[in-house]
Protein backbone atom coordinates (compact mmCIF):
# COMPACT_ATOMS: atom_id res chain seq x y z
CA UNK A 1 0.00 0.00 0.00
CA UNK A 2 1.23 3.53 -0.37
CA UNK A 3 3.11 5.07 2.23
CA UNK A 4 1.93 8.63 1.78
CA UNK A 5 -1.82 6.87 1.45
CA UNK A 6 -1.46 6.12 4.99
CA UNK A 7 -0.18 9.42 6.37
CA UNK A 8 -2.78 11.08 4.79
CA UNK A 9 -5.65 12.25 7.53
CA UNK A 10 -8.96 9.94 6.61
CA UNK A 11 -12.00 11.48 7.54
CA UNK A 12 -14.36 9.40 10.16
CA UNK A 13 -16.62 7.91 7.12
CA UNK A 14 -13.41 6.44 5.79
CA UNK A 15 -11.92 4.93 9.17
CA UNK A 16 -15.80 2.99 10.11
CA UNK A 17 -14.98 1.42 6.57
CA UNK A 18 -11.56 0.47 7.10
CA UNK A 19 -10.17 -2.46 8.82
CA UNK A 20 -7.85 -1.72 10.99
CA UNK A 21 -5.51 -5.01 10.54
CA UNK A 22 -2.77 -3.12 12.30
CA UNK A 23 -3.25 -0.48 14.34
CA UNK A 24 -0.41 2.44 14.08
CA UNK A 25 0.65 4.51 17.63
CA UNK A 26 -1.36 7.43 17.04
CA UNK A 27 -4.71 4.94 16.06
CA UNK A 28 -4.25 3.42 19.84
CA UNK A 29 -3.63 6.70 20.84
CA UNK A 30 -6.72 8.01 19.69
CA UNK A 31 -8.64 4.68 20.76
CA UNK A 32 -7.41 5.17 24.04
CA UNK A 33 -8.41 9.24 24.38
CA UNK A 34 -12.19 8.15 22.87
CA UNK A 35 -12.28 4.70 24.55
CA UNK A 36 -13.12 6.73 27.89
CA UNK A 37 -15.90 8.50 26.46
CA UNK A 38 -18.07 4.84 26.54
CA UNK A 39 -17.03 4.49 30.22
CA UNK A 40 -20.04 4.55 32.51
CA UNK A 41 -19.53 5.91 36.14
CA UNK A 42 -20.24 2.81 38.41
CA UNK A 43 -20.45 0.53 35.97
CA UNK A 44 -18.90 -2.01 38.18
CA UNK A 45 -21.72 -1.43 40.93
CA UNK A 46 -24.86 -0.77 38.34
CA UNK A 47 -24.20 -2.06 35.06
CA UNK A 48 -22.49 -5.54 36.44
CA UNK A 49 -25.95 -6.74 37.83
CA UNK A 50 -27.65 -6.12 34.98
CA UNK A 51 -24.78 -8.65 33.09
CA UNK A 52 -25.02 -10.95 35.46
CA UNK A 53 -28.98 -11.34 34.64
CA UNK A 54 -28.09 -11.39 31.08
CA UNK A 55 -25.87 -14.40 31.35
CA UNK A 56 -28.11 -16.23 33.99
CA UNK A 57 -30.48 -15.88 31.06
CA UNK A 58 -28.20 -16.77 28.64
CA UNK A 59 -27.41 -20.26 30.76
CA UNK A 60 -30.77 -20.78 31.05
CA UNK A 61 -31.73 -20.69 27.08
CA UNK A 62 -27.99 -22.04 25.55
CA UNK A 63 -27.60 -25.77 26.42
CA UNK A 64 -24.44 -27.56 25.71
CA UNK A 65 -21.72 -25.84 27.48
CA UNK A 66 -22.64 -25.55 31.20
CA UNK A 67 -22.84 -28.30 33.54
CA UNK A 68 -23.94 -26.46 36.93
CA UNK A 69 -23.87 -27.98 40.31
CA UNK A 70 -21.05 -30.57 38.49
CA UNK A 71 -23.59 -33.73 39.21
CA UNK A 72 -22.78 -37.00 38.01
CA UNK A 73 -19.46 -35.43 35.74
CA UNK A 74 -16.27 -36.89 37.10
CA UNK A 75 -13.48 -33.89 37.77
CA UNK A 76 -11.09 -32.79 35.03
CA UNK A 77 -8.06 -31.91 37.59
CA UNK A 78 -8.78 -34.98 40.00
CA UNK A 79 -8.53 -37.37 36.65
CA UNK A 80 -5.32 -35.95 35.90
CA UNK A 81 -3.76 -35.89 39.71
CA UNK A 82 -4.43 -39.73 39.69
CA UNK A 83 -3.29 -40.28 36.51
CA UNK A 84 -0.02 -38.66 37.77
CA UNK A 85 0.07 -40.92 40.89
CA UNK A 86 -0.77 -43.96 38.95
CA UNK A 87 2.32 -43.47 36.81
CA UNK A 88 4.00 -42.83 39.46
CA UNK A 89 3.34 -46.59 41.21
CA UNK A 90 4.06 -47.79 37.18
CA UNK A 91 7.47 -46.00 37.42
CA UNK A 92 8.93 -45.35 40.77
CA UNK A 93 11.95 -42.98 40.99
CA UNK A 94 11.10 -41.46 37.68
CA UNK A 95 7.77 -39.70 38.03
CA UNK A 96 6.72 -37.91 40.47
CA UNK A 97 7.69 -35.31 42.96
CA UNK A 98 9.87 -37.21 45.48
CA UNK A 99 12.40 -39.75 45.92
CA UNK A 100 11.35 -43.34 47.09
CA UNK A 101 14.00 -45.19 49.31
CA UNK A 102 14.05 -48.52 48.93
CA UNK A 103 13.33 -48.83 52.91
CA UNK A 104 9.89 -47.58 52.34
CA UNK A 105 9.05 -48.70 48.85
CA UNK A 106 6.29 -50.61 50.64
CA UNK A 107 4.68 -47.95 52.43
CA UNK A 108 4.69 -45.48 49.67
CA UNK A 109 2.59 -48.37 47.27
CA UNK A 110 0.61 -49.28 50.30
CA UNK A 111 -0.66 -45.04 50.46
CA UNK A 112 -0.28 -44.07 47.22
CA UNK A 113 -2.31 -47.34 46.09
CA UNK A 114 -5.24 -46.21 48.83
CA UNK A 115 -5.12 -43.18 47.80
CA UNK A 116 -5.89 -43.90 43.93
CA UNK A 117 -8.45 -46.23 44.92
CA UNK A 118 -10.58 -43.77 46.71
CA UNK A 119 -10.49 -40.85 44.44
CA UNK A 120 -10.76 -42.98 41.33
CA UNK A 121 -13.91 -44.67 42.64
CA UNK A 122 -15.14 -41.59 43.28
CA UNK A 123 -14.47 -41.09 39.66
CA UNK A 124 -15.47 -43.68 37.98
CA UNK A 125 -18.79 -43.55 39.90
CA UNK A 126 -19.67 -40.41 38.57
CA UNK A 127 -18.90 -41.06 35.24
CA UNK A 128 -21.07 -44.42 35.28
CA UNK A 129 -23.82 -42.30 36.96
CA UNK A 130 -23.67 -39.81 34.14
CA UNK A 131 -24.41 -42.41 31.49
CA UNK A 132 -27.54 -43.73 33.78
CA UNK A 133 -28.60 -40.29 34.11
CA UNK A 134 -28.59 -39.92 30.26
CA UNK A 135 -30.43 -43.16 29.85
CA UNK A 136 -32.65 -43.02 33.17
CA UNK A 137 -32.04 -46.67 34.09
CA UNK A 138 -29.81 -47.38 36.88
CA UNK A 139 -30.75 -49.00 40.50
CA UNK A 140 -29.59 -47.78 43.85
CA UNK A 141 -25.90 -48.11 44.03
CA UNK A 142 -25.32 -50.00 40.91
CA UNK A 143 -22.76 -47.65 39.55
CA UNK A 144 -20.98 -47.47 43.01
CA UNK A 145 -20.61 -50.70 43.10
CA UNK A 146 -19.42 -50.93 39.87
CA UNK A 147 -17.06 -48.16 39.96
CA UNK A 148 -15.07 -50.74 43.06
CA UNK A 149 -14.75 -53.53 40.33
CA UNK A 150 -13.62 -51.71 37.58
CA UNK A 151 -10.75 -49.72 39.91
CA UNK A 152 -9.67 -52.96 41.83
CA UNK A 153 -9.38 -54.82 38.57
CA UNK A 154 -7.45 -51.79 37.29
CA UNK A 155 -5.15 -51.94 40.03
CA UNK A 156 -4.70 -55.43 39.64
CA UNK A 157 -3.51 -55.22 35.86
CA UNK A 158 -0.56 -52.88 37.31
CA UNK A 159 2.11 -55.80 36.73
CA UNK A 160 0.98 -56.46 33.54
CA UNK A 161 1.23 -52.76 32.14
CA UNK A 162 4.18 -52.42 33.42
CA UNK A 163 5.67 -55.80 31.65
CA UNK A 164 3.88 -54.06 28.65
CA UNK A 165 5.69 -50.89 28.85
CA UNK A 166 9.48 -52.32 29.66
CA UNK A 167 9.13 -54.25 26.23
CA UNK A 168 8.14 -50.45 24.54
CA UNK A 169 10.93 -48.78 26.51
CA UNK A 170 13.09 -51.53 24.89
CA UNK A 171 11.97 -51.08 21.56
CA UNK A 172 12.80 -47.31 22.00
CA UNK A 173 15.90 -47.95 22.93
CA UNK A 174 17.12 -50.47 20.92
CA UNK A 175 15.21 -48.31 17.77
CA UNK A 176 16.72 -44.80 18.32
CA UNK A 177 20.85 -44.62 18.31
CA UNK A 178 20.15 -41.32 19.53
CA UNK A 179 19.28 -43.42 23.06
CA UNK A 180 21.94 -43.27 25.22
CA UNK A 181 20.28 -45.96 27.84
CA UNK A 182 17.24 -46.54 29.59
CA UNK A 183 16.94 -43.44 32.06
CA UNK A 184 17.01 -41.54 28.83
CA UNK A 185 14.47 -43.00 27.07
CA UNK A 186 12.37 -43.19 30.52
CA UNK A 187 13.02 -39.22 31.29
CA UNK A 188 13.16 -37.56 28.13
CA UNK A 189 11.31 -39.08 25.56
CA UNK A 190 7.42 -38.12 24.80
CA UNK A 191 6.15 -41.05 23.46
CA UNK A 192 6.51 -43.09 27.46
CA UNK A 193 4.09 -40.56 28.58
CA UNK A 194 2.17 -41.33 25.65
CA UNK A 195 2.16 -45.10 25.62
CA UNK A 196 1.78 -45.50 29.29
CA UNK A 197 -0.93 -43.15 29.43
CA UNK A 198 -2.82 -45.17 26.75
CA UNK A 199 -1.91 -48.49 28.82
CA UNK A 200 -3.66 -47.50 31.47
CA UNK A 201 -7.14 -45.47 30.00
CA UNK A 202 -7.31 -48.49 27.22
CA UNK A 203 -8.02 -50.88 30.57
CA UNK A 204 -10.72 -48.65 31.50
CA UNK A 205 -11.81 -48.27 28.34
CA UNK A 206 -12.22 -51.93 28.11
CA UNK A 207 -13.98 -51.60 31.55
CA UNK A 208 -16.73 -49.53 30.13
CA UNK A 209 -15.78 -46.78 31.59
CA UNK A 210 -16.98 -43.39 30.27
CA UNK A 211 -15.25 -40.05 30.11
CA UNK A 212 -12.09 -41.22 32.19
CA UNK A 213 -10.60 -42.89 29.67
CA UNK A 214 -10.68 -39.71 27.04
CA UNK A 215 -9.57 -37.04 29.64
CA UNK A 216 -6.58 -39.29 30.10
CA UNK A 217 -5.53 -39.61 27.29
CA UNK A 218 -6.21 -36.08 25.99
CA UNK A 219 -3.80 -35.02 28.64
CA UNK A 220 -1.18 -36.40 27.30
CA UNK A 221 -1.81 -35.46 23.84
CA UNK A 222 -1.82 -31.80 24.78
CA UNK A 223 1.44 -32.67 26.68
CA UNK A 224 3.02 -34.59 23.91
CA UNK A 225 1.46 -34.21 20.66
CA UNK A 226 0.84 -37.22 20.52
CA UNK A 227 -2.58 -38.56 20.46
CA UNK A 228 -3.88 -42.09 20.79
CA UNK A 229 -7.35 -42.80 21.63
CA UNK A 230 -7.66 -45.14 24.66
CA UNK A 231 -10.10 -47.60 22.48
CA UNK A 232 -7.12 -48.73 20.39
CA UNK A 233 -5.64 -52.01 20.20
CA UNK A 234 -1.28 -52.09 20.79
CA UNK A 235 0.23 -54.58 21.20
CA UNK A 236 3.62 -55.60 22.34
CA UNK A 237 7.42 -53.48 21.79
CA UNK A 238 5.40 -50.34 20.99
CA UNK A 239 7.78 -47.16 19.72
CA UNK A 240 7.16 -43.90 18.41
CA UNK A 241 9.87 -41.94 17.35
CA UNK A 242 9.91 -37.85 18.07
CA UNK A 243 6.07 -38.42 18.18
CA UNK A 244 4.71 -34.90 17.31
CA UNK A 245 1.36 -35.03 15.28
CA UNK A 246 0.91 -38.84 16.04
CA UNK A 247 -2.78 -39.67 15.80
CA UNK A 248 -4.11 -43.36 16.45
CA UNK A 249 -7.96 -43.29 16.00
CA UNK A 250 -10.29 -45.55 18.17
CA UNK A 251 -10.57 -48.45 16.24
CA UNK A 252 -7.06 -49.23 14.89
CA UNK A 253 -5.35 -52.12 15.85
CA UNK A 254 -1.68 -52.40 15.93
CA UNK A 255 0.50 -55.90 16.22
CA UNK A 256 3.46 -56.13 17.85
CA UNK A 257 6.98 -54.67 17.39
CA UNK A 258 5.63 -51.46 15.42
CA UNK A 259 7.77 -48.28 15.12
CA UNK A 260 6.19 -45.09 14.02
CA UNK A 261 7.33 -41.51 13.61
CA UNK A 262 6.28 -38.40 13.86
CA UNK A 263 3.40 -36.88 11.85
CA UNK A 264 1.98 -40.61 11.12
CA UNK A 265 -1.91 -40.61 11.26
CA UNK A 266 -4.12 -43.56 11.22
CA UNK A 267 -7.15 -42.38 10.85
CA UNK A 268 -10.42 -42.91 9.42
CA UNK A 269 -11.28 -42.46 5.41
CA UNK A 270 -15.22 -41.61 5.61
CA UNK A 271 -17.81 -41.78 8.47
CA UNK A 272 -20.96 -43.68 6.82
CA UNK A 273 -24.26 -42.08 7.78
CA UNK A 274 -27.65 -43.09 9.05
CA UNK A 275 -30.68 -42.09 7.21
CA UNK A 276 -31.39 -38.72 9.30
CA UNK A 277 -27.50 -37.96 8.18
CA UNK A 278 -25.92 -38.77 11.34
CA UNK A 279 -22.52 -40.17 12.12
CA UNK A 280 -22.71 -44.13 12.04
CA UNK A 281 -20.93 -45.24 15.59
CA UNK A 282 -19.33 -48.73 16.77
CA UNK A 283 -18.21 -49.40 13.33
CA UNK A 284 -14.74 -50.25 12.40
CA UNK A 285 -13.19 -46.88 11.00
CA UNK A 286 -9.38 -47.15 11.67
CA UNK A 287 -6.80 -49.59 9.56
CA UNK A 288 -5.09 -52.61 10.66
CA UNK A 289 -1.17 -52.94 11.44
CA UNK A 290 0.30 -55.91 11.21
CA UNK A 291 3.62 -57.23 13.14
CA UNK A 292 7.17 -55.63 12.84
CA UNK A 293 5.75 -52.46 10.44
CA UNK A 294 7.60 -49.47 10.16
CA UNK A 295 5.70 -46.46 8.97
CA UNK A 296 7.83 -43.14 8.27
CA UNK A 297 6.89 -39.48 9.25
CA UNK A 298 3.86 -37.81 7.53
CA UNK A 299 2.77 -40.78 6.30
CA UNK A 300 -1.48 -40.92 6.30
CA UNK A 301 -3.41 -44.61 6.95
CA UNK A 302 -6.92 -44.56 6.58
CA UNK A 303 -9.79 -47.04 6.76
CA UNK A 304 -11.18 -49.73 8.61
CA UNK A 305 -10.77 -51.99 5.50
CA UNK A 306 -7.05 -51.05 5.60
CA UNK A 307 -4.91 -53.86 6.61
CA UNK A 308 -0.71 -52.96 6.39
CA UNK A 309 0.48 -56.89 5.98
CA UNK A 310 3.53 -58.04 8.76
CA UNK A 311 6.93 -56.86 8.00
CA UNK A 312 5.64 -54.12 5.62
CA UNK A 313 7.57 -50.34 5.20
CA UNK A 314 5.69 -47.40 4.97
CA UNK A 315 7.77 -44.48 3.03
CA UNK A 316 7.35 -40.41 4.20
CA UNK A 317 4.25 -39.14 3.49
CA UNK A 318 2.59 -42.32 1.46
CA UNK A 319 -0.71 -41.59 1.49
CA UNK A 320 -2.90 -45.26 1.59
CA UNK A 321 -6.52 -45.76 1.58
CA UNK A 322 -6.07 -49.62 0.15
CA UNK A 323 -4.40 -52.81 1.71
CA UNK A 324 -0.42 -53.35 1.39
CA UNK A 325 0.81 -57.17 1.14
CA UNK A 326 3.05 -58.38 4.19
CA UNK A 327 6.76 -57.10 3.21
CA UNK A 328 5.86 -54.70 0.70
CA UNK A 329 7.95 -51.32 0.73
CA UNK A 330 5.82 -48.52 -0.46
CA UNK A 331 7.74 -45.64 -1.24
CA UNK A 332 6.34 -42.00 -2.55
CA UNK A 333 8.13 -40.90 -5.91
CA UNK A 334 10.87 -39.10 -5.71
CA UNK A 335 10.00 -35.18 -6.01
CA UNK A 336 10.36 -33.21 -9.74
CA UNK A 337 13.53 -30.66 -8.00
CA UNK A 338 14.43 -27.65 -9.66
CA UNK A 339 17.06 -25.33 -8.96
CA UNK A 340 17.99 -21.41 -9.22
CA UNK A 341 21.59 -21.65 -9.90
CA UNK A 342 22.30 -24.94 -11.46
CA UNK A 343 22.06 -28.82 -10.29
CA UNK A 344 24.03 -29.94 -7.21
CA UNK A 345 27.11 -31.81 -8.02
CA UNK A 346 25.76 -34.60 -5.75
CA UNK A 347 22.25 -34.67 -7.46
CA UNK A 348 23.85 -35.35 -11.52
CA UNK A 349 25.64 -38.28 -9.99
CA UNK A 350 22.48 -40.07 -9.39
Amino acid sequence: MDQSRLGRKKNAKEEEKTPAYSWSPEQMLKMILEGQETLEEDWAQKGLPKLVDEIMKNYESLEGINHLEGKDLPSKQIVIEILEDLLTVIFPGYMGKREIAQSNTQYFLGSTLHAIHTRLVEEVDKSLKYVCRIIEKCPEDVCRRRAQVVVKELLMKIPEIRVHLRGDLQAAYDGDPAAKSIDDVVLSYPCVLAIATYRIAHELYMLGVPLVPRIMSEHAHSKTGIDIHPGATIGKNFFIDHGTGVVIGETTEIGDDVKIYQGVTLGAMSFPKDEKGLIIKGKKRHPTVGNKVIIYSGATILGGDTIIGDGATIGGNAWITSSIPPGTQVVTPQPDLKYEHGVPENQEKR
